[in-house]
């Protein structure tokens, strides 16, 4: 359980009376305007869904990736075992074999390097997930013991009894000001996620296998009397 588990219950329940309240329309050129536009949604739920979010199923599945880096090695190792034979079918398949070890184990481009930049994408998640959570932590305190948080609770504790509602109602303009405040710092936490994913996303592309530039030349096919086998 991290910060942001610990503010969950009031913090949702602050959040649903300020979607209460948004629900009618809020300030006209409030600032909150733009990010309700942008996210699509109101904060309470918006905070339900950012919850979801963990990080340590992010960096157990980078560990996972990077334990099957030891498969590759062991059929890298096993390539690299010595010929016994030679000749124009054992040249073909050196040179195949060369190919292979490239496209295993090679630089960044081959399947151990986007093995382990998928892990390495992981791990940025995984570290993006727990610093977006202490900041959605913070800013969720910082409102939950605000002035505008007691203005929200009080106008949404007299709902049943007052027939006002809408932008101009009590308790709007803050519950604006709450809105903004914790849509803007998830708009930065999805902004940080969408960066990581540009960054990545090079690293993370299809790694493909490239064709072997050499053929066998008329006369030459493998096991040829020139194929030869040693012990």
């Amino acid at each position: 359980m991290d910060t942001l588990d610990r503010l969950t219950e009031p913090g949702i329940d602050l959040l649903r009376r300020v979607d209460t309240l948004l629900a009618a329309g809020a300030p006209e050129g409030h600032r909150v305007w733009p990010l309700l536009r942008r996210m699509q949604v109101l904060p309470g739920d918006a905070l339900r869904s950012f919850l979801d979010l963990r990080a340590a199923p992010l960096a157990g599945a980078g560990h996972t990736v990077r334990r099957h880096v030891h498969g590759y090695d062991h059929a890298c190792a096993t390539l690299t075992d010595p010929l016994l034979w030679s000749g124009p079918a054992a040249a073909a398949y050196g040179q195949s074999r060369t190919m292979l070890l490239r496209h295993l184990d090679d630089g960044p481009e081959s399947l151990v390097g986007r093995l382990e930049a998928t892990a390495g994408y992981a791990d940025a998640l995984a570290d993006w997930v727990e610093g977006s959570r202490l900041a959605v932590a913070r800013t969720l305190a910082e409102v939950i013991g605000s002035a505008e948080a007691v203005s929200v609770v009080a106008a949404t504790s007299i709902t049943r009894q007052s027939p006002h509602s809408g932008p101009s109602s009590p308790g709007t303009p803050a519950a604006a000001e709450i809105a903004a405040r914790v849509l803007a710092v998830l708009c930065v936490a999805y902004d940080g996620a969408e960066t990581l994913l540009r960054q990545w996303a090079p690293s993370l592309a299809e790694s493909s296998l490239r064709a072997a530039s050499t053929r066998f030349r008329p006369g030459t096919a493998p096991g040829g009397p020139t194929t030869r086998v040693g012990w």
